[in-house]
């Protein structure tokens, strides 16, 4: 009986940054009949590039998003841990924020004008998968909607984060360490928390006619959330962070 294997070892993935799973893999087929390809025996497909991004050629010198859509130049990955550990691209975290280098002229809600609200040189952290991938003067580039940007980044520390629109940040509760028992608990057996608190509240959403409307959660509230919402975020002090939508959180504990 004979085997026949394919590598996809040999596949880069020079602009797929941190997707889990994207890994080199070896799959074995077997046949009731001897296999004799043609001609493949000795090649190899190596140099095979697989690219996320669209790349803008060199003759175009500026992009001017339309509408509500911004811009964002691509915070580049972290290729080491804190150890100094050398991170391989299947273990790098995607990154989830940037800089804004371009915005639109706004949208028109009802009778009114609205324009962007983040400004060119905003750091800010936008929504997982948002958007589409440009690379642009050799830099790797975002261009989405305003509305998919979570909030601005005014220190280097994600528990400052200021939100935007209808998001809000919490302080994730920490894991329970025992059952009602007293039974210890391991890190794969604790539950995740969907409890938090407040720290931080964006404006509120738009109206059909462009005003705001203020969210009904404040900062301090302790609430409920949808389990796997939102964009998670480890903080300077340890703790973790939750940006999701006002819409997410279920209710407000008391």
């Amino acid at each position: 009986m004979a085997t026949a294997q394919f590598t996809a070892s040999s596949i880069s993935s020079r602009s797929l940054r941190s997707f889990e799973g994207l890994r080199p893999s070896t799959v074995g087929i077997s046949s009731v009949a001897p296999i004799r390809p043609v001609g493949l025996a000795s090649r190899s497909f190596r140099g095979l590039v697989v690219k996320a991004a669209t790349v803008v050629a060199p003759k175009y010198t500026s992009i001017k998003p339309l509408g509500d859509r911004v811009l964002v130049k691509i915070k580049i990955a972290e290729e080491k841990t804190s150890g100094g550990i050398l991170l391989p691209t299947t273990a790098q975290t995607k990154p989830q924020g940037g800089e804004i280098v371009a915005v639109g002229e706004g949208r028109t809600i009802g009778k009114n004008k609205v324009d962007i609200g983040v400004k060119t040189g905003a750091q800010v952290v936008y929504s997982k998968y948002a958007g589409t991938e440009l690379e642009f003067n050799g830099l790797n580039h975002l261009i989405l909607k305003e509305d998919d940007i979570v909030g601005i980044l005014e220190t280097d520390d994600v528990k400052d984060l200021k939100p935007l629109n209808d998001r809000v940040l919490i302080k994730v509760a920490q894991a329970e360490e025992k059952t009602a028992g007293g039974l210890l608990l391991t890190e794969a057996n604790k539950e995740k928390p969907s409890i938090g608190t407040v720290v931080a509240v964006g404006p509120g959403p738009l109206d059909e006619e462009g005003n705001r409307k203020s969210l009904s959660i404040t900062t301090g509230n302790t609430v409920l959330y949808s389990k796997y919402a939102g964009n998670d975020f480890k903080g300077s002090d340890g703790f973790d962070y939750i940006a999701l939508r006002a819409s997410e959180v279920m209710a407000v504990l008391s």
